[in-house]
């Protein structure tokens, strides 16, 4: 089995200490290095280099971002940031990620044996992720998996979806390498465009600050979803970290609902339920994309937009950070065409 090689740059001690004890419990992961700040960072990558770095993005001496922008120049690194559950360190990641990081995970705050319990198989996948990241465009199972709760025992299936309205709705559905893909397609689009629902795979807090983000970047109005909140023309609504969003309609009008609920597919939000939901509110009204992400989220709620009239699509493996759900997608008859990143938009105006 081909190890993972992994540095951990971080100034807590006792972080370090928890993602070390985390990761070595996994068999194909090994942590090679671990540093207080970056520059202890740059005399060991003298030495050895990673296949991925995780990386806190508040430290002294040099802050993460600077030596983030100075390795991607000098030795492009799979990077997964690792941040504080706050609004600043919300902000200074998706820095990060527009600096090249391919993902965030929540740095542990509840002691080990809950970061144990709660955020192992989080950051054993982030790594994974990472390690089959395409830079350029941006064996065993773990011993910690959490059971795989599948959406079925949770929301149910669509028997018929509702009939056609004039209203449109586009359903997208990303993960590892998201971030950076949905900025691409969202500022690329007029003003003028159908109501879009989201699901990207990030923490909680972390997509409020990615959506003002990106309502600063786009013609159209991008937001972090709120429960009642309308899917309109010209609006994107991306579901809060945290919480599952599905799509619902009154009349023939649709709105989100943002609710609480069990881990499905171990994501929360899940791709697959805002595609369920779409699949048995929407039907011919909707159009779905499965973008850049690890896993199979998404498949199956595409499938059922597939079956339900819906237009379906992945995008394709040379433009993916990770061609993971979208494989998954085609591998299941569920997307009816591969489109590459760049025409994304254009399928949307259209």
């Amino acid at each position: 089995m081909k190890q993972i090689t992994v540095m951990l740059v971080d100034d807590s001690a006792v972080v370090r200490q928890v993602l070390q004890s985390v990761l070595e419990r996994e068999p194909d992961i090994s942590v090679i290095a671990t540093a207080s700040d970056p520059l202890f960072a740059l005399e060991k990558l003298k030495k050895v280099w990673p296949d991925v770095l995780v990386l806190d993005v508040e430290m002294p001496r040099m802050d993460g971002i600077t030596f983030l922008q100075k390795i991607m120049a000098e030795r492009p690194t799979p990077v997964v940031i690792c941040s504080s559950l706050t609004t600043r360190g919300a902000e200074t990641s998706l820095q990060a990620m527009a600096a090249g990081a391919v993902s965030i995970i929540t740095k542990p705050t509840m002691g080990l044996k809950g970061f144990l319990q709660e955020s192992a198989h989080e950051l054993a996948m982030a790594v994974r992720g990472a390690a089959m990241a395409n830079l350029k465009r941006l064996g065993k199972p773990p011993l910690t998996v959490p059971p795989k709760i599948d959406m079925d025992g949770w929301l149910p299936a669509p028997s018929q979806a509702m009939a056609q309205t004039t209203e449109r709705i586009v359903a997208l559905g990303t993960s590892t390498g998201g971030t950076q893909a949905l900025e691409r397609v969202l500022t690329a689009l007029p003003r003028v465009s159908p109501g879009i629902v989201i699901v990207q795979h990030m923490p909680e807090k972390f997509t409020a600050a990615f959506a003002a983000r990106l309502n600063g970047l786009c013609q159209i109005e991008v937001r972090e979803a709120c429960h009642n909140d309308r899917v309109i023309p010209g609006l994107a609504l991306i579901a809060p970290g945290g919480k599952h969003m599905l799509l619902k309609r009154s009349g023939a009008y649709y709105h989100v609902d943002v609710m609480d609920g069990p881990l499905i597919n171990r994501h929360r939000p899940s791709v697959d339920v805002l595609f369920r939901s779409v699949a048995k509110h929407a039907g011919k009204n909707a159009t779905g994309i499965i973008m850049t992400g690890m896993g199979d989220d998404g498949a199956r709620g595409l499938k059922e937009m597939l079956d339900a009239g819906a237009m379906t699509y992945a995008q394709d493996e040379a433009s993916c950070v990770v061609f993971g759900m979208p494989k998954e997608a085609l591998k299941l008859g569920a997307a009816r065409h591969t489109v590459p990143l760049d025409q994304i938009h254009q399928l949307i105006a259209s």
